[in-house]
């Protein structure tokens, strides 16, 4: 799957990843919905550094289409918000 992080670039990631990541994505559901900025910023973060762990990064001058837009580390609490879908940012 091609994941994009808003404002860095994109990352090839295998599918047996998304186990580790939707762990993730649950916890910063959690803290979104009971308003933990610390919490929210501390795991956005998590998230970020292991989709950039366990992906490959493709070349900046490829133009693969996304499967998945996850928002950049500085992205605020709303801004993330207006992102989530029901399974929050990661679907599954």
């Amino acid at each position: 799957m091609i994941v994009r992080i808003m404002g860095e670039g994109q990352v090839k990631l295998a599918d047996s990843h998304f186990t580790e990541l939707n762990k993730l994505d649950d916890e910063l559901l959690e803290q979104m919905e009971s308003g933990d900025e610390q919490g929210f910023r501390q795991t956005l973060g998590a998230l970020l550094d292991a989709v950039r762990r366990l992906g490959e990064p493709l070349p900046d001058d490829a133009l693969e289409p996304s499967e998945l837009i996850l928002p950049g580390p500085d992205a605020s609490l709303d801004e993330v918000r207006d992102m989530l879908s029901d399974d929050g940012l990661i679907p599954g």
